[in-house]
């Protein structure tokens, strides 16, 4: 057996050890075409206030630029749908249940790259979760384990969409997967029609400007616009409509992270206690939870717009 197709077997068997239920693989190289397409995107402005997504522009394109040498980009997938969904008052992203993920598969990542060295021996490695500059669902369609959905999501026909990206790239020589090319989302438009806000449209483009991911979330102004009064649908943090409403997420299974529990006390605040919740309770309530991401202010602003 040669040592690439070794190596690709032991992260692979890894990749499950440490809690991922996908892992793709795709050769390390620049990607053109999503840079069309991201910088396009950048350029109408979709992107609304988030300015970092107009950093470090050559990186997200060029792993090489991440990883000096690199020729391998793992792709792993990690599953957070829940078992029950948090049906009260306000609705919040199945995402944000539990532990925040950052944390969770950050430290997976960080076991499986030392125990893939302790086998191989030392080569160059970093491992990314959401926050770096990779154009990670780019990245997952290229290692063959979907396909990006018209909602801008990733799509598996085993799972649906409810999957957590990490990306790992290396300066390992691997074998690589081959690419998803298939688009399995036909005429349906389920998600462009659902969208309450009506942030998607065709072409798989989502406007981040219209997303109540985007207002709940990444919007860190003190009053959310008015023209978008009473389209929340009660989401308080982050939207799952779109995904709801896809038919390949009827194949969604409920995950087995412990971390990604829901936190007991958001199974039972009602209303009243959100709005009463004092900093400090919620500071110490959501410490390791994505919701502190909006801090407590944002979400005692989302609560209050939120009302009648």
């Amino acid at each position: 057996m040669n040592t690439a197709l070794q190596h690709t077997q032991l992260i692979k068997s890894l990749s499950t050890q440490y809690g991922f239920d996908y892992c793709g693989i795709a050769k390390a190289q620049v990607l053109d075409d999503d840079a069309r397409r991201l910088e396009a995107w950048l350029n109408k402005g979709l992107h609304g206030t988030m300015q970092y997504m107009e950093n470090h522009f050559d990186l997200r394109i060029d792993p090489a630029k991440l990883v000096p040498g690199a020729k391998s980009v793992i792709t792993l997938l990690k599953n957070y749908y829940p078992s029950e969904t948090i049906n009260g008052d306000h609705k919040i992203s199945k995402y944000a249940y539990g532990t925040d993920y950052h944390t969770v598969i950050k430290a997976s990542l960080k076991s499986m790259m030392a125990a893939a060295q302790e086998k191989i021996g030392d080569f160059s490695g970093r491992g990314f979760v959401d926050s770096a500059p990779v154009l990670e669902r780019s990245w997952a369609q290229r290692s063959g384990l979907g396909w990006i959905g018209k909602n801008g999501n990733l799509l598996t026909k085993e799972g649906g969409s409810f999957f957590f990206i990490a990306t790992l790239i290396t300066d390992l020589e691997l074998v690589y997967d081959d690419p998803f090319v298939k688009d399995f989302c036909g005429s349906c438009r389920k998600c462009i029609d659902a969208c309450p806000t009506e942030a998607i449209s065709e072409g798989k483009v989502v406007n981040g400007n219209k997303c109540i991911s985007y207002f709940t979330i990444e919007l860190k102004e003190e009053i959310i616009p008015e023209e978008v009064k009473g389209k929340f649908d009660n989401w308080m943090f982050g939207c799952d409509t779109c995904q709801d409403v896809c038919p390949w997420n009827r194949f969604s299974k409920p995950h087995n992270e412990e971390a990604f529990q829901p936190l007991e006390q958001m199974l039972n605040l009602s209303t009243k206690e959100w709005e009463e919740l004092s900093e400090e309770a919620f500071k110490k309530i959501f410490k390791h939870s994505p919701l502190s991401r909006s801090k407590y202010k944002g979400i005692q602003r989302n609560i209050k717009f939120l009302k009648p």
